[in-house]
């Protein structure tokens, strides 16, 4: 029990180190007596007493050490500013002022006949060309068979329908007209039996009063179904002295007989009014008939089946293209149905055809990737041509990139240093690094000159490559060494400060910089979490998979056909997850480099120091194990408090295995080491 209460006290010193240096150096900027009295409150040998001029010099003097010792020397970042805006600021050096979007002072005119290659536009073009292409869209045969033979069983359903309600009309039109008959069929039970009544009570047509009023069949329950039939008191009246001149002119039998084919009628109408019901739900998408599908004459319905299968089948050949709109749709539908469909049923069959057919085109890929490879290749270089004594610009005009072509390629674009351009991006790189500083001192206030210079020269790393015409940029790489050397935090601000700079003093693609970009932030929030190398190389697979598919992305959003054209850049999505994997295999292979060079402490480091196979433990273990055995439990214990405080397990545990190693020096000298001994 002493044991761990000892271990716990001596890990809390170890944890609480880095907060007594901090004290300590806030100490020495206000000077203790005992300081004083031991270092400048001495007195002058010859005299004996205190020097207020020698007082005052060494305390402004210790102060200054504190603020350098604080800050970092001044040198350095003077160095680093310089170094960054030398190799990051190109673009400033030479820069034309005559360049695209600037007007023209005066009218500049060809000293000689050129024709210039316009690099920039050519290239513009070639990517216009390949992620530009419009689709190739072929039939889906499937598809077309399935609607089809939806239309077909829609048709069959109608049909067995009018079959069920028919004959129509049920009696000769000489005895009731059609209209009348459609009206007996429909009109509701009570209706029908009050008029059968009063037919056969009355004896003159002037005395049959009925209380009607208009019905619609919805209201009264008679069908679920969409209609347009209402019954007014005109054809009611109509329907009433048709019957009641049949039954004054006809014998009670005959009359009777005309009753009982109006109630068969009425009752073959209930049934295919209930198969309609049943067989088309009564949403309002899925309503296909209505009961006009019971009142068109024969000849009228097998015309309009005929014309709906043949304008489904034009339409279907000619091919209905994704994202097209329903009222296009349905103009187009109207239009051939105009041509095929009677008159009375064509709303029905424009209605119809626009409900069932559906979009059948389908992409062909390897098409559209062939076609688009064929369209960049066939694109031909930009030329800029120019007689000699021709105006290139005008006076007061917008120079445009082929006169700035031919302005550059005649040396008459007037590159100069543009010094107020590198002052501004002086400042910018100044305010960089005071963020870095000022981060970095507070995440981590123990970093050293090397370490500063470390991140100084990584960061170098990407603007020097980018001057190399180094086809891609290792911001993978810088993400994932200083996230491992130094924390997420400082690794994050880098590599975004590096994203946001380089964009402005030097020519890149921002595509491929944000994708690099998202690798190395990406690197940079996990790397520092890490243990072991085997970790940090999965790692990379991560980081080469997240620089692919951010680059995917913004290349889709950019284009303007992105659901057509993903597969197309695929290869060049495979290529930047090697770069970014490439990138992280180069950056696992420096890492232990740069840890020996600039003395780092990371905790794959440490892990692989606290390996029980490393040399001097092995010898250890071998020359006094009776002291590897101590190491290794106190090693457990001071693990598990500094987990308990949370301190760094790491260190703790690599620094109490060694804490012991120079019992080597006599191993028999100890107890623990004198098993079996006199």
């Amino acid at each position: 029990m002493h044991t761990i209460q000892s271990i716990t006290r001596q890990v809390e010193r170890l944890c609480n180190r880095n907060q007594t240096s901090n004290l300590r150096r806030v100490n020495r900027d206000s000077v203790s007596p005992q300081v004083l009295r031991a270092n400048v409150l001495k007195p002058d040998s010859s005299s004996g007493a205190v020097d207020p001029a020698v007082l005052s010099s060494k305390l402004l003097t210790r102060s200054r050490h504190s603020r350098l010792q604080k800050f970092g020397s001044p040198l350095l970042w003077i160095l680093a500013i310089a170094s960054l805006t030398s190799v990051m600021g190109v673009r400033f050096y030479n820069q034309p002022k005559l360049a695209v979007g600037r007007e023209a002072i005066q009218t500049l005119y060809a000293p000689a006949d050129a024709i210039v290659l316009d690099a920039k536009t050519t290239e513009e073009k070639r990517k216009e060309a390949l992620y530009g292409v419009v689709p190739v869209l072929v039939i889906n045969s499937n598809l077309n068979q399935e609607i089809t033979g939806q239309i077909q069983t829609t048709l069959r359903r109608g049909e067995t329908v009018r079959v069920t309600a028919a004959p129509f009309p049920f009696v000769d039109r000489g005895v009731l007209s059609t209209d009348v008959q459609n009206l007996l069929r429909q009109m509701p039970e009570r209706y029908w039996q009050e008029l059968i009544d009063s037919l056969q009570s009355a004896t003159d047509l002037t005395r049959i009063q009925l209380d009607f009023r208009l019905f619609d069949p919805l209201a009264e329950g008679q069908s679920a179904l969409n209609t347009t039939t209402l019954i007014t008191p005109e054809t009611f009246k109509k329907a009433v002295k048709q019957l009641y001149l049949y039954q004054q002119g006809s014998t009670v039998d005959e009359f009777e007989v005309l009753i009982a084919q109006i109630s068969a009628a009425r009752r073959r109408y209930a049934k295919a009014l209930a198969m309609m019901s049943k067989q088309f739900p009564s949403e309002p998408e899925h309503q296909v008939y209505d009961l006009a599908l019971l009142e068109w004459p024969e000849k009228t319905w097998i015309q309009t089946k005929i014309g709906i299968e043949q304008v489904s089948r034009q339409m279907l050949s000619q091919g209905i293209a994704p994202g097209l709109p329903d009222q296009i749709l349905q103009e187009a539908v109207r239009v051939n149905v105009e041509a095929l469909v009677p008159p009375e049923t064509q709303d029905f069959a424009v209605e119809f055809l626009s409900q069932i057919l559906v979009t059948n085109l389908i992409e062909d890929r390897e098409a559209t990737r062939k076609r688009a490879e064929l369209a960049a290749q066939e694109v031909q270089p930009v030329y800029a041509r120019v007689e000699r004594g021709e105006a290139i610009v005008q006076q007061g005009e917008e120079i445009t990139q082929r006169e700035f072509v031919l302005l550059d390629h005649f040396e008459r674009s007037e590159r100069s240093v543009n010094w107020r351009g590198v002052f501004r991006f002086v400042g910018l790189i100044t305010i960089a690094v005071v963020v870095v500083v000022v981060l970095s001192r507070r995440v981590r206030p123990n970093l050293r000159r090397r370490d500063y210079l470390l991140i100084l020269l990584m960061t170098l790393s990407t603007p020097v490559l980018i001057l190399l015409q180094v086809p891609s940029t290792d911001l993978s790489a810088v993400g994932l060494l200083i996230g491992s050397f130094y924390g997420s935090t400082i690794g994050v601000t880098v590599v975004m400060l590096l994203t946001a700079l380089l964009p402005v003093g030097l020519e890149v693609e921002m595509v491929p910089l944000l994708a690099s970009a998202a690798g190395g932030i990406l690197g940079s929030l996990l790397s520092g979490q890490l243990r072991s190398r085997e970790e940090l190389a999965l790692l990379g697979g991560a980081v080469g998979l997240a620089q692919g598919t951010v680059y995917l992305i913004i290349t889709l959003i950019l284009s303007a056909t992105a659901g057509s054209i993903w597969y197309v850049v695929l290869g060049t999505v495979v290529l930047k997850i090697l770069e970014g994997l490439a990138w992280s295999i180069v950056a696992l292979g420096v890492s232990p480099y740069l840890e020996h060079l600039f003395d780092l402490i990371t905790p794959i480091r440490l892990a692989e120091l606290a390996n029980p196979n490393r040399p001097l433990l092995k010898r250890l273990a071998t020359e006094a194990p009776g002291t590897f055995q101590h190491t290794m439990f106190v090693a457990t214990l001071a693990e598990a408090a500094a987990q308990a405080l949370g301190c760094n397990v790491e260190l703790v545990r690599t620094g109490t295995l060694y804490h012991d190693i120079g019992k080597m020096h006599d191993p028999l000298g100890f107890i623990e080491n004198q098993m079996g001994g006199p």
